[in-house]
């Protein structure tokens, strides 16, 4: 006899899986989609450079009649991503250098990045990790995992394992319980952070039985990835309660993107509303990495600066998230904010407060 759980996880896992199924899974599958004959020879032709996947329900965020729709900008594929410029890289920011074992990158001394899988509930168009994605493809096995597990037990320096990819939560339940049984079990592992999208573009996922896969010993952070607040629905907000509710630490990570999200007033909305809806910390702006075939969508740093110097200035900081730049060859993630100090002579220093008005400070430190 089946149980009422067991029939409530099978009609919930079946929700999210109707909904990958009746989106968009291939190229093939753009030409459901009311885009123009040539609007869809070049969506075609750019998905044969980066895979294309889009859930029905991010899908039916999209604004058809607007050609600039900001959701549309980040999934449907366009030609501008075939146009590559000098600078731009394969490995934007050296996960290959820095990975001593296959599916691990360990780059600062205490995390590592783990990648169970290789695949999305949602491909962006924007993503840094592109190539790898499209070339290795690749799902997860127990046996994949072994060397980056036996790596992590082997460094105890190692305090938290991040789990990236490909987006983790696209992972099987089952798959998830067994890789947070394994991390857990390693003594000096304290923290397990998930980077995942799929709290956006594919919120039904947000399931009791994923709850329960990720509960255990460790603390638990899932990193969102929200970049427009029209992301911010009641479906979404239903998989962040879910996610609250079982103790989670919730923050989320945007890219900005031109004619997505650079302006103060979408960004604004954005922050404000993942933290007082959503219960969700903003915690990084990131500059556009050098991904190939996306400088039709990065700003100028100076843009950013601009924008993160408005943001301070109109919102509590609870509310404002980090500007940084993710260096190439694998220098991490550095602010990049506007600097507020405008000179300083000793203990004597000029500082610009947030109305623009520059006033002295000087320092008075005891012995």
């Amino acid at each position: 006899m089946t149980s009422n759980a067991t029939l409530h996880t099978l009609a919930a896992d079946a929700a999210w899986q109707t909904d990958v199924r009746a989106g968009v899974r291939h190229a093939r599958d753009l030409a459901s989609l009311p885009l123009s004959p040539s609007e869809r020879a070049a969506a075609q032709a750019a998905a044969a450079n980066h895979k294309v996947r889009i859930p029905k329900t991010y899908l039916d965020l999209i604004d058809w009649n607007d050609p600039a729709d900001p959701i549309r900008a980040q999934v449907i594929p366009s030609p501008d991503e075939l146009v590559e410029q000098d600078g731009e890289l394969d490995d934007p920011i050296a996960d290959h250098a820095f990975s001593p074992v296959p599916r691990l990158t360990h780059r600062h001394a205490d995390r590592v990045l783990l990648f169970p899988t290789y695949q999305c509930a949602v491909y962006c168009r924007f993503c840094f990790r592109k190539e790898s994605l499209t070339a290795i493809g690749r799902g997860y096995t127990r046996e994949a995992l072994e060397p980056a597990l036996a790596y992590i037990a082997d460094h105890p320096e190692i305090r938290e394992v991040i789990l990236t990819g490909g987006d983790p939560l696209s992972l099987p339940d089952k798959a998830l319980a067994e890789i947070r049984a394994r991390i857990e079990a390693i003594a000096h592992v304290r923290l397990l952070r998930i980077h995942t999208r799929v709290p956006v573009a594919l919120p039904s996922r947000i399931t009791s039985g994923l709850v329960t896969a990720l509960q255990g010993r460790l603390m638990v952070t899932v990193v969102t990835h929200f970049n427009h607040p029209r992301e911010i629905t009641d479906a979404t907000e239903a998989a962040c309660r879910t996610l609250r509710q079982a103790g989670f630490v919730l923050l989320n990570q945007s890219v900005l993107l031109k004619g997505v999200n650079d302006t103060v007033e979408v960004l604004e909305e954005l922050c404000r509303e993942l933290m007082y809806r959503l219960g969700v910390k903003p915690y990084y702006l990131h500059h556009g990495d050098l991904a190939r075939g996306m400088a039709h969508r990065r700003t100028t740093i100076a843009q950013g600066q601009a924008l993160a110097g408005a943001l301070r200035a109109r919102l509590s900081g609870i509310c404002n998230p980090v500007y940084v730049l993710d260096l190439p060859e694998g220098g991490g993630k550095v602010p990049i904010g506007p600097c507020y100090v405008e000179a300083r002579d000793g203990e004597s220093w000029r500082i610009r407060g947030l109305d623009g008005e520059a006033r002295g400070y000087a320092e008075v430190v005891g012995d």
